[in-house]
């Protein structure tokens, strides 16, 4: 099995030497965020360390391929349901999303499009959950940018050196930005209940109330 998943990678890199480089990141990003097990940043690295000058349009094309296929994923949950995800991957997986999904929303998604958590099963998943459409695709475009993006900047920037720097320690970078983000949601969502509770409050405060009507006789 690992013989041919290192068979696969190899077969992935080597569209980077190809005339037809631009197609291949795009559809091996497309088909990776639904069903295909290699991710495009293999394809991504190879393709920017020999062409520095266009990393980045190497990266709008694997951020485009993988947001066009993560929604083509979210429709195939949508329409297949939850029997498809049984076919797809184990139920204690397809549980632990569920759990993701409670507690975080459509902020799963986001922690799954940028680290190496694998995205399809987040994918095709959010159709099965039904998670919000519009959110889902706007989540998806600022999680794969910017894993493909920080990627092409490192390449562009620093050059060939840089690889051996992306393949053995890019899992340790993407835990410590997930860290911070996590970090910053639930300051996030901490201030916004802190807020909706002062608001209630104030609201219905009977103190406020009597204020108020006082207020309005003297003015009168």
């Amino acid at each position: 099995m690992l013989e041919w998943i290192h068979e696969l990678g190899h077969w992935v890199a080597h569209w980077a030497n190809t005339p037809y480089t631009l197609w291949a990141i795009f559809c091996i990003a497309f088909a990776e965020s639904s069903f295909f097990p290699i991710p495009p940043d293999v394809l991504l690295i190879a393709s920017a360390v020999l062409r520095p000058e266009k990393a980045f349009v190497f990266a709008l094309l694997c951020s485009a391929g993988s947001v066009s296929g993560a929604v083509f994923g979210y429709f195939l949950g949508l329409k297949g349901g939850r029997p498809l995800l049984k076919r797809v991957f184990p139920e204690d997986r397809i549980q632990l999303v569920e759990r993701y999904y409670g507690k975080w929303d459509v902020w799963a998604i986001g922690i799954a499009g940028f680290t190496p958590i694998p995205y399809k099963i987040f994918t095709l998943s959010a159709g099965v959950f039904r998670l919000d459409l519009r959110r889902f695709i706007l989540v998806s475009i600022l999680s794969r940018s910017a894993r493909f993006f920080l990627v092409a900047g490192a390449i562009y920037f620093f050059g060939p050196t840089i690889r051996k720097y992306l393949t053995d320690y890019l899992n340790l970078f993407t835990v410590l930005f997930v860290v911070l983000l996590v970090g910053g949601f639930l300051a996030v969502r901490h201030v916004s209940h802190e807020s909706m509770r002062s608001s209630t409050t104030d609201i219905t405060s009977p103190d406020t109330g009597a204020d108020a009507h006082a207020t309005r006789k003297e003015r009168t």
